[in-house]
């Protein structure tokens, strides 16, 4: 059963919304490779700022999402900044990067047809939140690089309050039973890609 679970702090929610834990193979691979793991953090930020950004163009005329979306991809983009600030300190930068099939399978399983297409959006985009917040905070806890430890530190409440808003959006928009039913598939999914580690170390690999 998938654990959906909200633990308060003054500073936000931090959410487990996942079917499955990482595993203690792509932690010990995260950590052996810091600085693929940073450019594909810095990459992966880019891309949840342009989903944001993506979604607020399909669909301009629905009522009050670019008030949340919005703010969301700016922060977005200053993660990818404060990021990028790390890799040209460590004199690297942006690299392309064979991405894992990760965020191309979840996309899949996008239904086509309104507004179910918007419902899954929200919600495969809430699960990329979820994985990043708990890869985030295993980083946090185990990385030896004590300026990585901080930097994923500092961006876990954030991670963990774009899935609430992700969530929000889905919530105020469709049947709660419906949706759960449904994040509970995507769940699935999700887990299932992650099942065999890909052999290149990635945030969602």
């Amino acid at each position: 059963m998938m654990a959906l679970v909200f633990e308060k702090s003054k500073a936000s929610k931090k959410i487990k919304w996942l079917k499955t834990s990482t595993s203690q193979s792509w932690l010990d691979q995260a950590i052996a490779h810091p600085l693929e793991i940073l450019i594909d953090h810095a990459n992966c930020e880019r891309k949840a700022a342009g989903a944001a950004i993506q979604m607020m163009f399909r669909y301009i005329g629905e009522p009050g999402l670019a008030e949340v979306l919005s703010p969301l991809a700016r922060e977005e983009l200053e993660h990818f900044e404060r990021v990028l600030e790390i890799l040209k300190s460590r004199g690297r930068y942006l690299e392309p990067l064979e991405a894992p099939p990760y965020g191309s399978l979840l996309a899949k399983s996008i239904r086509k047809e309104e507004p179910l297409r918007m419902l899954d959006s929200f919600l495969v985009a809430g699960l990329i939140e979820a994985r990043s917040h708990e890869r985030m905070a295993l980083l946090s806890l185990h990385s030896p690089d004590q300026e990585l430890r901080a930097l994923y530190a500092e961006l876990l409440h954030s991670e963990a309050r774009h899935f609430c808003l992700y969530w929000t959006l889905a919530e105020e928009r469709f049947d709660k039973s419906a949706t759960l039913t449904r994040l509970n598939e995507l769940a699935e999914v999700e887990s299932k890609i992650l099942s065999e580690i890909h052999h290149e170390p990635r945030m969602h690999s």
